[in-house]
């Protein structure tokens, strides 16, 4: 079975112009996931499906294939990931059956190791989607509404004398990857309206970046994450 990771990177960024090739950490952003799904050792062909020349000359280099460009149609702000991938799974002539995993540009703390855990769940499983997920980091029973002059109000009011530890655990998608089959991605369903199960990843892992406050961000706990390991590898050298 063909195994497939497809990585849509839109030249177009408003909210950080040209993030999906900007510097992160000391290399162009695009380069990390691309680095994490060869170092996985899973996939046959890792694609960049991309309207612009500049981010296809870096993903090569960066050792993913560009075969196509992306028409310019399913590259503006509105374009939805699906018919993205959908569109190279066409251009690709890939057989239903093969495995195809959505991976974002923007996806730096993806890990080889979560790649093979969601091959193996969706292995296992027989599910039409794996994600990885993680928990919020308080209660949404908890959640609070400011209104316009600056009030409070709790957004479920029989909440209020639930201690924490009583409240359900919610999680949310970390914007990393989506696996699934290729009939899975053809479907006319909705995404949701199949069968897709989560991934827990600890929060460290869980930086969806939108925002240049998001990228400040990232970069801290990714250059702290980075730290940590050097310090681990020699200690295991010694």
């Amino acid at each position: 079975m063909v195994k497939v990771a497809i990585i849509p990177a839109r030249g177009g960024s408003k909210r950080i112009p040209r993030k999906n090739i900007k510097d992160f950490c000391g290399q162009p952003m695009l380069s990390w996931p691309i680095t994490a799904a060869i170092n996985s050792g899973l996939f046959e062909r890792i694609i960049v499906s991309t309207d612009d020349s500049e981010i296809a000359a870096i993903a090569e280099q960066c050792g993913a294939e560009v075969p196509f460009i992306r028409p310019s149609s399913l590259a503006d702000d509105h374009s939805a990931t699906v018919p993205v991938i959908q569109d190279a799974i066409t251009r690709l002539n890939l057989a239903t059956s093969n495995q195809v995993c959505c991976i974002y540009p923007t996806a730096a703390f993806i890990q080889a190791t979560v790649l093979q855990a969601a091959f193996e769940l969706l292995q296992q499983t027989g599910a039409d989607f794996v994600m990885p997920v993680t928990e919020f980091s308080c209660p949404l029973a908890r959640a609070l509404n400011l209104d316009l002059q600056g009030r409070l109000q709790l957004l479920q009011n029989e909440n209020e004398n639930s201690r924490t530890q009583d409240c359900a655990t919610h999680y949310h998608d970390i914007g990393q990857f989506y696996l699934g089959t290729a009939a899975a991605w053809l479907s006319p369903k909705a995404f949701y309206a199949q069968d897709v199960r989560g991934l827990t990843v600890p929060r460290y892992l869980a930086h969806d970046i939108d925002t240049p406050e998001d990228w400040k961000y990232a970069e801290l706990v990714f250059s702290q994450l980075t730290k940590l390991a050097k310090i681990a590898i020699a200690e295991n050298e010694n």
